[in-house]
């Protein structure tokens, strides 16, 4: 098969005029030629941080802190996700998956709370859809084993060290959010030499250092600090340093929808349109360690194709920066997974 457009090529997502050849489910040849499809064409995003359980309680607690929201154990979050039955979780996380998928969304990292229950829920949730879930397990080493690895609720919150290392052993990711509410767990979490990081809104100085000099990739999720009032977290000095990717955080605050993600931080952050495509696509798959995220022989054929002539699209004189700040679910013609 072939599609045809502008093609937002390699990790500069370069426009150019052409064709991509794809084989058995891989790119296998970029043909730069003249086409007459207006179409955009670019890799489908990866939403790099989720909580897709929360989806049973969107928009759940106005007003209410941080804490009062998501704090294990009695955050009213995990009130609610105790109270709801299995089917209930899961027909409201297909739910967002759905939504995700039909938004250009090709893969998505859950943290996923409750236990190895919690992770099965999810798998079955996802189970005939074609995005990709990669499941970080929490609360117990058996969820990690059963998941695609452990997803830790931040250093203040428990002791982590035996289950970073039963991971490390497993071979799996280690993920845990680290300075949301302020700096006091980040270099606690640095220290359990994770994967990845999910937030830092409070580094200082020397976690920026031990930041670019141990290159742990990061997660940012702005639209989630926004609603639940903990600052904003220093993009542009984030990305100067290190792998800096995007998700959307808890389904219960945010629509898992990477558009907004992106045109939000567009709007909020001294960085180049190119660098946050970077981050919702390219970035999150290496953090995941997945064959996609870009345009580029070789590559699995993860694809989002977006309708140029569209009314919102028509006239972009900068397609990359009309991708971030302007394009939405309405622009989509085709999603290939």
């Amino acid at each position: 098969m072939f599609v045809e457009g502008t093609l937002l090529y390699g990790r500069r997502f370069d426009p150019i005029e052409g064709r991509i050849i794809i084989e058995d489910g891989e790119i296998v040849t970029i043909e730069e030629v003249a086409v007459d499809s207006t179409d955009i064409v670019l890799p489908a995003f990866i939403n790099a941080h989720t909580h897709l359980g929360d989806s049973i309680a969107k928009e759940a607690g106005a007003g209410l802190s941080l804490d009062a929201l998501v704090a294990p154990p009695d955050g009213l979050k995990h009130r609610l996700l105790d109270s709801a039955t299995q089917d209930e979780i899961v027909a409201a996380m297909r739910r967002s998956l759905r939504l995700m998928t039909a938004s250009g969304t090709a893969a998505c990292i859950e943290f996923r709370e409750g236990g190895v229950d919690g992770v099965e829920a999810i798998r079955k949730a996802g189970s005939d859809l074609p995005i990709e879930t990669v499941v970080l397990g929490r609360e117990s080493e058996a969820a990690m084993h059963t998941a695609d690895g452990f997803g830790a609720s931040g250093a203040r919150d428990g002791e982590f060290e035996q289950i970073r290392s039963a991971t490390r052993d497993a071979n799996k990711l280690f993920g845990i959010h680290a300075g949301e509410r302020d700096a006091d767990d980040i270099t606690p979490a640095f220290n359990l030499d994770p994967d990845f990081l999910v937030h830092m809104v409070y580094p200082n100085t020397d976690h920026l250092t031990r930041l670019a000099t141990e290159q742990i990739p990061t997660v940012v999720c702005p639209r989630s600090n926004l609603v639940t009032g903990v600052g904003v977290p220093p993009i542009s000095d984030l990305a100067e340093r290190t792998t800096l990717a995007l998700g959307t955080d808890n389904a219960m605050l945010n629509a898992p929808s990477m558009f907004r993600e992106m045109a939000y931080t567009a709007k909020l952050a001294d960085v180049s349109a190119r660098t946050i495509l970077e981050m919702a696509t390219i970035n999150g798959a290496e953090i995941a360690n997945l064959d996609y995220g870009l345009i580029e022989p070789g590559c699995e054929a993860k694809l989002l194709v977006l309708d140029g002539d569209s009314d919102n699209l028509a006239g972009a004189q900068d397609i990359v920066r009309a991708v971030v700040r302007r394009a939405d679910r309405a622009d989509v013609s085709e999603v290939i997974t």
